[in-house]
């Protein structure tokens, strides 16, 4: 028998690092994700076979049930991460390997994994789903993080999202821009690791911690508000002001692009991933120039 799974990526607009502390944030789906295909075997073990975007195959294993029931990993290699996913998915649900024979499991990307877009937080919403499990529960006890990623991979559509007393607030929201063609999502040619930077931001904490999130929350509401794209560019100026104090980090516009006419604001973790750009011009040919050259309109990225 198969099984087939599908979650969507994620771009944070606002919030960042903050949610995790109670902030609430702005999320979109995009309309790229990732899907998990399950077949059942009698090979007495799991065949994993990971797709990138354009078919090639970026990981491929063979895992024994022992190994995954086993807690000692020690490594931080792709098929540890699996493990520890897999390990907790079975301690949550351990019907799903103690009632099988073997499965082989295959995954496709559709967008290139070092774009940020939800590699790891598509794969953790599919094994959930394959194992009628808690994805937050499983996010939180094996890879660890705010959820919004996991929510954006269970919503078609734009999401507020906080984190009340422990659990996740997610609220389905109007976000619909009429300004929608002057944004652009531009891809920095790198991947910022997500857990390196969170250590990073829990680091810089302060004893302002609770106005940055007051300012930030108004900040949230104000942008979902916006009816003109020079409201809605100086609240992204202003959030990228806040988030810079607070992480002692200088924007991305005045580091990379302090030429560019509109607005540039850092989404998710800070140096690297994406950017959204704010312009009343087509700026494709600025970002090629400077050597950026994956620049996707709102329309083609956001569900």
């Amino acid at each position: 028998m198969q099984k087939t799974f599908y979650s969507n990526g994620k771009l944070l607009i606002s919030g960042e690092y903050l949610i995790l502390d109670g902030a609430k944030g702005l999320a979109l789906p995009t309309k790229m994700g990732q899907n998990l295909i399950v077949e059942d075997t009698s090979t007495g073990a799991i065949h994993w076979k990971s797709y990138d975007f354009n078919g090639s195959v970026w990981f491929e294993d063979t895992l024994s049930f022992e190994e995954i029931q086993d807690n000692n990993i020690t490594t931080e290699s792709v098929k540890a991460t699996l493990i520890k996913i897999l390990q907790v998915a079975d301690a949550m649900n351990p019907s799903v390997f103690s009632n099988s024979a073997g499965f082989s499991i295959t995954t496709q990307l559709s967008f290139p994994r070092n774009w940020g877009l939800g590699s790891s937080s598509t794969l953790i919403n599919n094994i959930a789903q394959w194992f009628q499990i808690n994805a937050f529960e499983l996010l939180h006890k094996s890879f660890g993080g705010s959820g919004y990623d996991i929510a954006c991979a269970q919503n078609n559509n734009p999401i507020t999202y906080s984190i009340a007393n422990g659990k996740p607030k997610v609220e389905k929201v109007a976000f619909k821009p009429e300004f929608s063609q002057n944004l652009y999502f531009v891809y920095l040619n790198q991947k910022r690791n997500s857990k390196s930077a969170i250590a990073e931001y829990h680091s810089n904490k302060t004893s302002q911690l609770s106005n940055y999130i007051a300012t930030i929350d108004s900040l949230t509401q104000d942008i979902l508000a916006a009816k003109n794209i020079d409201v809605f560019a100086q609240l992204l100026h202003q959030h990228e002001s806040v988030l810079s104090a607070l992480l002692k980090t200088e924007t991305v516009k005045n580091t990379l692009f302090p030429d560019f006419e509109g607005a540039i604001k850092s989404l998710g973790a800070w140096g690297g991933d994406f950017v959204l750009a704010v312009s009343k011009e087509n700026p494709k040919p600025y970002f090629i120039a400077k050597g950026y050259e994956t620049v996707i309109p709102y329309s083609e990225m956001i569900l």
